[in-house]
């Protein structure tokens, strides 16, 4: 079972200690991902300062919202306190810059590379969804770089279906934009 959280700073904007530790482990064990999308310098060496100023960027934007996932399984190893692990996170955007664009969109979902594998990455990502479909929203748009097969066969095995190829808004790398209605709830989406 996943447990979601909204990404909370202090009231400094800092991300606490060992929140930040969490989530700089989360990321440098997406080595692959961040080598592809080049979003770190180094993706040998992801840095708490890198991590802590990409998420202070992301928050700049009132119409973003960060979730973390954790996995609050009886039998997952949490912290001392109890806290359960982190194994994922989801950047999301209320609203496209593109007036014309009416979805609000997935920009990250990212799963502790050594907890892929369980389902945590469909879970989360319906996670999502229901959310999105509780405020309203009657679809959901990413964005997946093109030289990422593997995030294109996953977000496709969810429903998604691609709508466009494009270059993306913030480093013109290819994408290809894909989109899933969500149905109302309670409703059975189409076979």
């Amino acid at each position: 079972m996943l447990l979601l959280e909204t990404l909370r700073t202090a009231e400094d904007g800092t991300i606490p200690g060992r929140l930040l530790a969490e989530l700089t482990a989360l990321h440098a064990s997406n080595r692959a991902f961040y080598t592809l999308s080049g979003d770190f310098p180094d993706p040998d060496d992801i840095r708490p300062e890198q991590v802590e100023a990409a998420l202070a960027l992301e928050l700049a934007n009132p119409d973003v919202e960060i979730l973390l996932a954790r996995d609050a399984a009886p039998d997952s190893a949490g912290h001392r306190d109890g806290t359960p692990p982190l194994v994922g996170i989801v950047i999301t955007l209320a609203h496209h810059p593109d007036p014309a664009d009416p979805d609000p969109w997935i920009g990250l979902l990212l799963i502790d590379a050594g907890a892929q594998r369980r389902g945590h990455g469909r879970r989360l990502a319906a996670l999502v969804e229901t959310r999105l479909r509780q405020a309203g929203r009657t679809a959901v748009r990413l964005a997946a770089l093109d030289n990422n097969p593997g995030a294109l066969a996953f977000w496709t095995s969810l429903g998604y279906e691609i709508i466009a190829h494009r270059a993306d808004r913030q480093r013109g790398r290819p994408c290809t934009v894909l989109r899933k209605p969500l149905a109302p709830e309670g409703a059975t989406p189409p076979a």
